[in-house]
């Protein structure tokens, strides 16, 4: 049983982390910058207290989870390091990792050995308190990023944290981390993004959206997601995904010339492959799911 758990950052993951805990933490607190947001987390049983004070919410906290925008960790961190105490275990959400870890460097100097920084691949286009939901994590993936100087005790502790969550934690090397997320998360939500600025852009954009159908629909779910956010992530992660958007630069122009040919087998070539790819993710979901 958690004695007290901290939440710096009570939106969508903050909070659906809260809820979820509900079951195994005496004491449930939220930290967050908007007050307006603290009562509305209060007001619908996620957390216990609020407070605007970072000293306030970590004191005496088992676990302290931030939920913030990978972009406030640094100054974040800078708060915390007054208050940090070794018998208490802290990790983080944040959809990158090497800043998070190049973050704790520049403020602590090594990065502690009680910070153990994470990431769960689960979300909703949805953001905000409101939007907490329980089940969030169930079955989904928690990667874990732990370095050579973590402490096992508190790795286990943040292990079993997430577990007790409902994920499936898994550990990962930071940069492989960054590789991998920029390639399944964070191009194909830039992409989703483009097209629907640029179709919202068009001056029929009335008629395309009427007749837009399911596929699109599909496609550019992640482009309700929040701006600000992805905002950060693309700056945090800038280097593998430019790397990604030139590639998929150049298959763009690959299948350009393919369509401007009319080179049917080569087109043909192309959507096969694509579905095979497709074909062998579902499969691979599949059974991970069995």
């Amino acid at each position: 049983m958690i004695r007290k758990l901290c939440i710096i950052g009570v939106g969508l993951i903050g909070g659906s982390a809260a809820r979820r805990a509900r079951g195994f933490c005496e004491e449930i607190v939220g930290v967050d910058a908007d007050p307006g947001n603290l009562h509305r987390a209060e007001a619908l049983g996620v957390i216990d207290r609020g407070h605007a004070s970072v000293e306030q919410g970590v004191a005496a906290a088992d676990v302290v989870l931030i939920a913030t925008p990978v972009g406030a960790i640094e100054p974040l961190l800078h708060e915390l390091k007054p208050f940090w105490r070794p018998d208490c275990v802290y990790t983080d959400a944040g959809s990158t990792k090497g800043n998070v870890v190049e973050a704790a460097l520049r403020v602590f100097g090594a990065v502690p050995p009680n910070f153990i920084p994470g990431h769960p691949i689960a979300g909703a286009e949805r953001s905000g308190v409101e939007a907490a939901d329980a089940g969030l994590f169930e079955g989904k993936r928690v990667i874990l990023t732990p370095l050579p100087d973590s402490a096992p005790d508190a790795l286990a502790r943040v292990e079993a944290f997430w577990a007790r969550l409902g994920a499936r934690v898994e550990r990962m090397d930071v940069g492989h981390h960054d590789e991998v997320l920029a390639a399944t998360s964070h191009l194909p939500h830039v992409l989703a993004f483009t097209l629907a600025r640029m179709l919202g852009r068009k001056d029929e954009q009335a008629e395309i959206f009427r007749y837009a159908a399911g596929g699109f629909r599909d496609f550019t779910r992640i482009a309700s997601s929040d701006p600000k956010m992805w905002l950060d992530i693309c700056r945090a992660n800038r280097v593998p995904l430019l790397e990604l958007l030139g590639e998929f630069e150049a298959a763009l122009r690959e299948v350009a010339g393919l369509v401007r040919s009319g080179d049917a087998d080569g087109l043909h070539a192309c959507f096969s492959e694509a579905k095979a790819a497709r074909d062998k993710f579902l499969k691979l979901t599949e059974n991970n799911h069995a």
